[in-house]
């Protein structure tokens, strides 16, 4: 076994992230800037939100199927900043966080089971893990689209 074949096998560490009641997403965590808690907020994330001195569009995905983004108990809710590719419109942007099951996990190939059929619109692959079906994201198409979006308004 070579070197790369090797790590490969060891697994990447991801960012595993409810969006909704249906959609869980696996990120690198390499591409995540920050989870970023907002406190005393409305019953829906914002559009855009402040941080570090920046302007961060943030995508919702749950807004429909009623799954929650704020906690009952003291009103705060979760988004996850994530880093954008230079040169693509927007520096960073983010995906508001909704329900249980954030967390930071070494994925390895062994413990997943390939979902193809279950491929969302907006990602590149699909896994099984522990039960749940996780989507690989397609960060680069989402960042362009979130970038066209704001050079229209």
């Amino acid at each position: 076994m070579t070197d790369l074949e090797e790590h490969e096998a060891d697994g990447q560490w991801c960012v595993l992230l409810p969006c909704s009641d249906s959609e869980f997403w696996a990120v690198p965590q390499n591409a995540l800037a920050e989870i970023v808690t907002l406190h005393a907020v409305p019953e829906q994330p914002p559009e855009e939100l402040q941080w570090r001195s920046e302007s961060v569009p943030v995508l919702d995905f749950g807004r429909d199927d009623g799954s929650r983004w704020r906690e009952r108990v003291g009103g705060s809710g979760l988004v996850a900043v994530l880093l954008g590719l230079e040169g693509e419109g927007c520096d960073y942007w983010g995906v508001a966080v909704r329900g249980e099951g954030l967390a930071v996990r070494r994925v390895a190939p062994a413990d997943v089971q390939d979902a193809p059929d279950a491929v969302a619109e907006h990602a590149t692959a699909a896994f099984v893990l522990g039960g749940v079906t996780y989507q690989v994201p397609d960060l680069v198409a989402l960042q362009r689209k979130i970038a066209a979006s704001m050079a229209v308004a």
